[in-house]
Order: structure tokens, then sequence, then C-alpha cells
């Protein structure tokens, strides 16, 4: 019936011929999506610009070969992957990620790496030299972790077994600096897990510009509790692997985090003056372009109090240069940039509504705001100095967008980009070129070599061929609107409107009536609506529509690039304002005409499956079904930095905690609820999904679950996937 419903309206409208053409096409299917990886576009890997300004490097069948930015010509093979072959092998090693000394002569490849946590790896690491054109590896003690080489190029200091090592190149001697680290005890060099997954870091130690330090994070966290995860292996063993790390939950002790440098030429060890208080967070660390002078950022355990210290690498004195307080909290960036003159700096900042750009003086005595208007700067590229120009990233003509600009230290700004979607660059070393990758969200990533006013020079990916692709699909267009509704007020009273997403049917009668299933995430600064390519999502929500379902994204109170006020207004509240929106929409969507109002679901990960789990039950009757996966469902059972930044702790903030779980509303459930999560998951931990499967079962309310084995908070790896997104539709098709 369908394929006759659809034959007879082509016919009508448009003729015989494009109905044909029309019956050709195809629906999307989960297999060339998580199976056969059909329906992912082009990009361009190992983009790293060459420190003459005028050429790029690329990774071409295996090897590094080196672009000129104005004509594109291959100008040379750097690294002929073909022969990087380790001795007493016969294949050569795979080029994937690398690093290269200054004089660009020198590489560090990593083999055999394994994956830590989300950011962190360990692997085995060659060096390749390309005057002596040889291979060696970087050490024969165990695997390393962060290699970096040194300014001039003639060691590496890397971490192994939570310590840090720097090998000399030249004699091929490996010494020792730190001594005490331990597992689960002392960490140095590297993060401990929570600094690692929210302050967003892993390498830990940083090399002077002169060459002559190292500066490095130390943890204690012997103080920290411990968490367990069980891997099942059954085909190996009948018991459980366990596997346990530090991980501090809301409210419980942090690691205590000093930072030291040590001087090669002394051998010397010194401890840097962060303050008497141990409760507190040190987010980054940065050398300025001062010969020993070290930045040190300063946090409170609050995350409303910024200090940026600087430091003398040589006593370890330090002085206060800036100070910020803020009544939400202060979110880090990696915007700290130190001018050449040594006496200001640039840093970005919310302090005035919205995430600006400043000038600031060394002495602390003046600063000027940059970027005015009421918009977000979303990342800041670099500064050039001999024009002096501060390239960035911003949402300055929507929310929805991203645009990349410049401006000059008097805070005059010029645009750069020229597309309407979502830009984003990879300057050259001079800041003459930048690699602009574009899309929209109905257009995959297309790659320009651009010139620093924004003229494309020429393409490096068009992904003409997959969007060729696509028109084989039975594809509808993405669109945006938005929602209205006294609901929607800020703090201050201001009346403000949700942006949204659609995509219909194809095909799609307004006559008929469809259901809808809505996507969310909706924690704190993340949008589910941009106008950008969705990767896999993407085409798993087409694939739904081409079923009959109307898919919906909504962007509540709380999400980012629209201010400070609309983004901290959940702050000591999360899940109060965020699900009253989810649900106020729904509620609208409901009276679109086209919509069975009787069937309307929810989808969300991670906090999006802490609001897919509200939605059923603080919103029970609104929504006929929600997936829930990895879902957080008591913020007490969180790490302590995400959780305290905008909720305090437990002890200050009871009501907080405790009034917007979904653990105290799941007596209201109503409908379908399938939650899903991986037994091994590191970051929002199993506890969360078996204390909701506890209430669920004492209110005697069904459900359906699905838990993964061994799977961490992605949920990934073999066929993994694919089983998930045919759990996740089957469920979707059965209850919407």
């Amino acid at each position: 019936m369908k394929k006759i419903f659809y034959l007879s309206l082509a016919f009508l409208l448009l003729g015989g011929q494009l109905a044909f053409a029309q019956s050709e096409k195809k629906d999307v299917n989960l297999r060339d999506l998580w199976t056969n990886y059909k329906l992912y576009p082009k990009t361009v890997h190992g983009i790293v610009s060459l420190n003459n300004g005028k050429q790029y490097t690329e990774i071409k069948h295996g090897s590094i070969v080196v672009y000129d930015y104005e004509t594109g010509d291959s100008v040379r093979t750097l690294v002929n992957g073909k022969i990087l072959i380790p001795k007493g092998e016969k294949t050569p090693i795979h080029i994937g990620n690398f690093s290269v000394n200054k004089e660009e002569t020198k590489f560090i490849f990593p083999t055999q790496t394994e994956q830590i946590y989300r950011h962190s790896r360990i692997s085995y690491d060659y060096i390749w030299d390309t005057k002596t054109q040889k291979l060696t590896p970087l050490s024969d003690k165990g695997k390393q972790r962060l290699a970096d080489f040194s300014p001039d190029g003639t060691k590496v200091a890397f971490v192994r077994d939570n310590n840090i090592f720097i090998k000399d190149l030249k004699t091929g001697k490996e010494k020792q600096i730190t001594f005490d680290g331990k597992k689960n005890n002392i960490i140095n060099g590297t993060c401990d897990w929570v600094y690692e997954e929210e302050f967003s870091f892993t390498k830990a130690f940083f090399w002077s510009p002169d060459g002559k330090e190292i500066a490095f994070y130390h943890f204690d966290e012997s103080k920290v509790k411990q968490y367990t995860l069980p891997f099942y292996h059954g085909n190996k063993s009948a018991y459980p692997e366990e596997y346990t790390y530090k991980y501090p939950v809301a409210g419980e002790n942090n690691s205590i985090v000093q930072i030291y440098t040590y001087n090669l030429a002394s051998g010397k060890t010194v401890k840097m003056d962060v303050g008497k208080n141990t409760d507190q967070y040190i987010p980054r660390i940065k050398w300025t372009l001062q010969s020993g002078q070290l930045a040190i950022e300063r946090l409170n355990r609050l995350q409303n109090h910024l200090d940026i210290l600087i430091a003398d690498a040589s006593t370890g004195e330090t002085k206060v240069i800036y100070t910020e307080d803020n009544k939400y909290y202060i979110d880090i960036t990696d915007d700290l940039t130190f001018l050449p003159d040594g006496q200001h700096f640039l840093m970005t900042s919310e302090k005035e509504g919205y995430n600006s750009i400043y000038l600031c003086s060394m002495n602390g005595k003046k600063e000027k705001k940059l970027t005015k208007g009421n918009w977000d700067v979303t990342k800041v590229y670099g500064y050039n100095a001999n024009r002096k120009l501060v390239y960035f990233q911003a949402a300055n003509t929507s929310p929805l967008d991203r645009n990349i600009l410049a401006v000059n230290l008097r805070g005059k700004i010029r645009k750069i980009s020229t597309r309407t979607g979502t830009n984003d660059g990879n300057f050259s070393k001079s800041f003459d070129y930048y690699i602009n990758t574009w899309s929209d969200a109905n257009t995959p990533p297309y790659i320009t070599v651009n010139d620093s006013y924004g003229k494309v020079i020429r393409v490096l990916q068009d992904n003409k061929a997959f969007i060729k692709k696509m028109a084989q699909y039975n594809l509808s267009k993405q669109e945006f609107f938005t929602l209205q509704s006294p609901e929607f007020k800020l703090p201050d009273g201001k009346q403000i409107a949700l942006n949204a997403w659609i995509i219909k049917p194809p095909h799609f009668d307004p006559n008929k009536k469809y259901p809808v299933l809505m996507y969310v995430y909706g924690g704190p600064g993340i949008q589910t609506v941009n106008n950008s390519w969705g990767w896999s999502n993407y085409f798993w929500f087409e694939m739904l529509a081409e079923k009959g379902i109307v898919v919906i994204s909504v962007d509540n109170r709380g999400t980012g690039a629209r201010g400070e006020l609309f983004k901290k207004m959940t702050y000591l509240q999360l899940g109060k304002y965020e699900i009253a929106d989810q649900i106020e929409a729904a509620k609208l969507i409901k009276k679109f005409p086209y919509v069975d109002s009787t069937r309307v679901g929810i989808f969300g990960w991670s906090y999006g499956g802490f609001m897919a789990s509200l939605a059923i039950t603080k919103g029970a009757g609104v929504f006929s079904m929600a997936v829930a996966v990895a879902p957080v469902t008591n913020w007490r059972c969180y790490d302590n930095i995400y959780t305290e930044r905008y909720m305090r702790t437990p002890k200050v903030n009871l009501e907080g905690y405790d009034n917007n779980s979904p653990l105290k509303y799941v007596n209201n459930i109503k409908g379908h609820y399938l939650l899903i999560f991986g037994s091994g998951d590191d970051n929002v931990h199993p506890i969360n999904s078996m204390s909701m499967i506890t209430a669920l079962v004492s209110a005697n309310k069904q459900f359906d679950l699905m838990v993964y084995p061994n799977k961490n908070h992605g949920i990934y790896g073999g066929n993994t996937r694919y089983h998930l997104y045919t759990k996740m539709t089957d469920f979707i098709l059965k209850y919407l």
C-alpha cells in the first residue's frame, strides 16, 4: 500500500518520469551505517602546518606528504610510510597521528595503541629521523604515554608508570626524573580520571620554550575513593576481572595537585607555590614567552573564583596577575595567550554576559574587551603578532552557526568565513592561510584552503561523490524552526524562543498524523540544534523518518551559544528547567496539525539519557515512550568536578540533587521505557542504571533493559553499535 500511495501521488503531481526516479531511491539501513560504514563522508587527515607557514602536511596513502597552501602542489614526501619497518619486522608501521620536532626532521609515531580512558592512551612509540633514515623505538622498557620533543629536538619526554622520563636522542640514554609514581596513588606528568574527563587534557608536563626546564603536574590521589568495574570474559575465566581506579563523586575528596619544575642542567625539582588550600583545582598551566615564567590557573572548589598566577620557575614564588569571580561558575578554556611584548595577555570570559575576548595587562591593572556584542566567542585559534590580530570562531550571527573572524587590539572585527553554517579553521603557523571545514545541517564537510581574508584558494574535499550517494536515498531536509511559550523566559524575565530542527518523512503529507521522536541532550552549554553535519545520527534519524516518524530536536534553556543567563540558569537545579522546556516543547509539538498527539517519544544518551528518563517519569503522560542510553539518574553518583560546577555539593544543595532526579518520579511513569548501558562504563557508572532498575522494580513498573557487557560510555566495538541501533530502532517502531 505504501508504494502504491507514493507512486500515485507522484504521478498526479509530477508525472510518471519522476515517479520512476523516486521508486529507484533506497531507504537507509543500519547495515550500511554500522556494519559496512558506507554512510560516512570523507575528511582530510594529518593536517599539520609547517614552520614556514607556506606549506602543510597531509597523510596520503600511508605517507606524510607536503603540500603548498597557495598552489596545492605536492612539494615532496616528507615521510615515506612504506619504509617505516621496525628492525626484525617485515611490514611497515601504520601512520595515524604523529608529532614532529621544530626542525621537522624527526617524528614520533605511536603504534600498538591502547585506549585507557576517553582521552588517554598508551603506545609503543617509534622515532623516525629523516636525515639518517632510521626508525628506532623510543624505549624498550614498556609502553609510553604523551611523548613530546624538546624545543631543540634532541630529547623526548614521556610518561610511563606514572613517572616522567627523558630520552636523549643523541646518546640514547633514558633518564627518570620522578620516582614516586604509583598506580591509584601518585601520578606525575599526566592526569587523574576526573581531570582528564572534566578539564579535557591528559598531557600534564610541558617543556619551557628554551628547553631548559619541564613543568609538570603531581597528583596525590591517595585519599580519593576507589571504584571497581567488573569485566566479564567467560570464555577465559568463570570469574570477572576487576578494574579499580580512583573516581571522586560529588562531595568526596579530590586529588591534591601540585605543580613542579625540573631543571635539566641542575637536576633540581622545584615546587611552585599554589597556595595553602589543597582543596582546589589547577585546570591549566602554561609557559609564558618570558624566560623562566610559568602561568598557573587556580580555581576554587566551587569553580566560581579564578586566579592566574605567574610563577618563577627557579624559586617557585608566585604572584596573582588576574582574578575573576562569578555568581554561577567559570568555564575553563585553552584561550589564554601571552603576547610577545611581555606586557599583555589574551583570555576569554563570560563576566559581562557573553563569552568575549579580553586584552589584559600583566600587571593586572588594565583590561580591554575586544569583542563587543550579544554573542558568544566559541573558540580562539591564535594571535598573529605581525598583524596584531586575534583569530577566533563565534556564534555572532546565530546560535546555530559558527563563523571565523579576526579582531585587532583596538577591537575592530573582520569576518573571514563566507558560508552560512558551521565553519572551523586550521590556521598556518604564519596565519597567512587556513584550512576551513564547513558544513550545514544537510551538507557533509566541504574542506577548502583559504587565505587570511577568507578567499578560497582551492578545494581539498568537496564530498561530491558522497553527495551523489546521498541522492540515491530517500532523504528529507532538516529544517530549523522556533518554539514560543510564556514558559520560556530567563531569570531577568525576558521572554525567549527555543531553537529546534525537524526532519519530516519523505513524501510528507500535511493531512496525515505522524508520531514524533524528540532527540535530546540538554546539558550545560551543549547544543543539538546546530547548522552542521550530524554524522551517524543524521542517517539514523533519516531512516526513522523514512519509516514514517517525524524527528525533532529542541535546545532547552541551559544549552550553549546564547549567553551566560541562558546557559547558567540551570545552576543548582540540573534537570528542572531543562525538562520543563522539553515537556512544554512536546505539548506545543502535539498541537501541530500533522502530529499524532498520542505518540510522542524521546531519545537521549548520557545527559540526554538523564533527560529521557525525566521525560517518561516527571513528564509522565506527555511522552508515550523513552529510550535512555547511559543515563545519570542521581547526580550524587557522578564525578565531583562536573557535578559541583553546576550543583555545588550534596551537603549544601540537598534539594537540588534530589528534586530533579528521575528516581523520585518512577511511580508516575506511563508509557514504555528502554534503559541501556554498558557494564564497563568508567564515566557514568552502572550504579546509575542499577539505581533506576531498583526504583522501577520497587514501584512495580515494567520496562525494557539492555546491558552491553564490558562496554564503556560510548558502547561500541565489533558488532555492538549495529546491535544497539537495531535494538533502539525496533523499540521505537514498536511503541511509537
